[in-house]
């Protein structure tokens, strides 16, 4: 498998809950993956800049392989915008049994979902619990508690809506024999927690950062946040009050061109409400660097002369057949988000009808970085949550209101095309799976509005009705046979 160039790290939920990684650095430096020194906390925690150091850490796993920079893009193959592509059937093995719903619990996408994950939230943890001791500025102190609540709320939003109960972990494990023994925490107490969270984070958060700190969790990346798990959740009211709030005082607005969210100059631009930062320079066949590898994975396999992605693509993630053809006339965001034949890269080189995992010619182009001078290792940020997102949960949450109407619609008019007069659920889905394509989020919204077994595509695909939540990875359980499995696996 060309992309097995890396040394997958092995991590228990034990040495999750007890790792602390100190990053440095800020804005797309404040997220350096490179790790400076790991030291005890009990010479830790002790300074301003400690705590800033250790609130920083609690950022890294988003863009390394147990979310964005992996395992979230593999996930979001199994839903029915994608399919993986790729060399062939024994190219991607882990990524061919999550397509293909023969996922084993030893499946090392999931394994390392649930392991990073926890590690953000192990980094989490210790900020929450050790810096209210240091004697510091009090309003950096709130921002970096309200960053951490932020986090560790993103983080099990992830779990509980892969695995369904997981274990909920509040504190920092002293020992992993704490750990050996804990079980998995009921779905509804695990998404209270997330909204308690979110709801603390609201008022220690800074409405919007600049210099170097921009980039870190906003007062409007929380309550977004936290618009969208109500609506995960089924309350609708709620969502649409934090959609309100968010539309109201962000003080953002959408981008003109829907491409500029996607435009390496333009990150964190008036559109974003927060997302994964990355920044080019390790060049090397590492998940775990600064720069992201989508470029890599997602780019057109091995096609072009020199080649249209340095190294050569390697072709994964291809938009299904159904998905292009499924755009509506004129839709300006078809251009920005999906190769397909006849298209022109930046140096001229033209989308051939075939390639290699391509049968139709399509590639992703919304991540799409160029030929750069570097492997694994584009610069370009992921965006985890855009006002058009808010715009979309105004519209689902309050379909029958006047602004939720006018909400789709300036979706709509965005993209080139003509106004709703009503809205339905239906084509509020369908809003969100063109307008947030291979953002991550598909999945997810199948499984929430329930069409997960009743899609074609997936029936296709031969998912099973167990399919709806993943396997608690079977390292975990090796360590600790109280994580019950969930049912099928």
């Amino acid at each position: 498998m060309l992309h097995a160039r890396f040394t997958m790290k092995k991590k228990t939920l034990g040495t999750a809950l007890l790792s602390l990684g100190l990053l440095a650095g800020c804005s797309k430096d404040y997220l350096d993956l490179q790790p400076r020194d790991a030291v005890s906390t009990e010479v830790f925690y002790k300074t301003q800049a400690d705590a800033i150091q250790a609130t920083t850490a609690a950022y890294a796993q988003l863009q390394k392989q147990g979310l964005y920079g992996h395992s979230l893009w593999a996930m979001d193959m199994m839903a029915d915008n994608s399919y993986v592509g790729g060399g062939g059937a024994a190219d991607g093995i882990e990524f061919q049994q999550l397509d293909n719903f023969a996922i084993p619990a030893s499946n090392p996408v999931i394994t390392n979902l649930w392991q990073r994950t926890y590690l953000g939230i192990g980094a989490a943890n210790q900020v929450l619990t050790r810096v209210p001791a240091i004697t510091m500025d009090e309003a950096i102190k709130a921002r970096s508690l309200g960053e951490a609540e932020f986090l560790r709320a993103l983080y099990y939003f992830y779990l509980v809506r892969a695995y369904g109960d997981v274990p909920l972990v509040l504190t920092p494990a002293q020992s992993p024999a704490e750990v050996a023994n804990i079980t998995r925490t009921p779905m509804a107490e695990v998404y209270a927690q997330i909204v308690k969270d979110l709801t603390a984070a609201i008022p220690k958060l800074p409405a919007s950062y600049t210099g170097n700190d921009v980039g870190r969790a906003t007062k409007w990346s929380a309550t977004a946040l936290l618009a969208k798990v109500y609506l995960t959740m089924g309350d609708m009211p709620n969502a649409a009050t934090q959609a309100r709030a968010v539309l109201a005082g962000s003080g953002k607005s959408l981008w003109p061109n829907y491409g500029d969210n996607f435009n390496v100059d333009k990150e964190n631009g008036q559109e974003s409400l927060f997302e994964v930062q990355y920044k080019s320079g390790l060049n090397t066949f590492s998940l775990d660097g600064p720069g992201s590898a989508i470029n890599q994975f997602w780019g057109a396999r091995f096609y072009g002369s020199p080649f249209v992605v340095s190294g050569g693509g390697y072709g994964f993630n291809i938009p299904e057949k159904e998905f292009v053809d499924g755009y509506e006339a004129g839709d300006l965001r078809k251009p920005v988000t999906v190769f397909v034949p006849g298209d022109k890269y930046p140096d001229g080189q033209v989308q051939p009808a075939r390639l290699q995992g391509a049968p139709n010619g399509f590639n992703v182009r919304k991540f799409y970085a160029g030929q750069l001078s570097t492997v694994w290792d584009s610069p370009l940020n992921v965006p985890v949550l855009r006002l058009a997102e808010v715009f979309l949960i105004l519209a689902e949450a309050a379909p029958g209101s006047a602004d939720g109407l006018a909400a789709i619609n300036r979706v709509r008019n965005r993209a080139g095309l003509p106004a709703l007069t009503s809205v339905t659920k239906e084509a509020v889905l369908k809003e969100r799976r063109y307008e947030l394509a291979f953002e991550m989020d598909r999945w997810y919204d199948l499984k929430r509005t329930n069409t997960l077994l009743t899609n074609p595509q997936l029936i296709a695909k031969g998912i099973k009705p167990f399919n709806v939540v993943l396997p608690i990875p079977q390292a975990e359980r090796d360590v600790n046979p109280n994580l019950a499995q969930n049912p099928g696996y």
